[in-house]
């Protein structure tokens, strides 16, 4: 057991986003760390994208969407995807303006070894949060509560009930 201090902790709720923040980027470095020793070309934030376009071929805007990350964030992580040779895109025959994005062959034959990869990762986060059975549930509680009102609507809220 570590016993040095932990400020954040030390916060309580004035800590969390902190925290949560922290623990993400820990898991997404080490994640990060773990793909540069095994030798693999790929980035943590890929996998969920990975995931999609194994399942069918879409645009940028759908996986936006389906993964709730914003327009800019998926630009990004598409593009340099494309750039190492795992994703690829045609003009949507319906909607010139759209690109379909697919995986390309490279991807089809590295997915089963990224599967492996991810399995032990998906392993890694179980053995984690063991002991905290109720830790999905309670963020999706957050979640909800969330998308029900933004943090910015409910601290303005807050900030005038004062």
């Amino acid at each position: 057991m570590n016993d040095m201090r932990d400020f954040l902790a030390d916060l309580e709720l004035t800590g969390f986003t902190s925290r949560v923040k922290r623990l993400s980027d820990d898991i997404l470095y080490s994640t990060r760390d773990y793909y540069k020793s095994q030798d693999l070309d790929i980035e943590p934030n890929w996998h969920l994208i990975f995931l999609l376009l194994e399942q069918k071929a879409m645009t940028l805007t759908e996986i936006s969407e389906e993964l709730r990350l914003s327009h800019p964030a998926c630009v990004k992580i598409i593009n340099k995807m494309k750039k190492m040779g795992y994703i690829q895109s045609e003009p949507d025959k319906t909607d010139s303006r759209k690109q379909i994005l697919e995986l390309t062959e490279k991807s089809l034959e590295m997915l089963p070894e990224f599967h492996k990869h991810w399995n032990a990762g998906i392993e890694t986060i179980h053995e984690i949060t063991a002991d905290c059975a109720e830790i999905l549930e309670q963020l999706q509680k957050i979640e909800e509560k969330l998308s029900q009102g933004s943090y910015k609507i409910r601290t303005l809220r807050n900030y005038y009930k004062q």
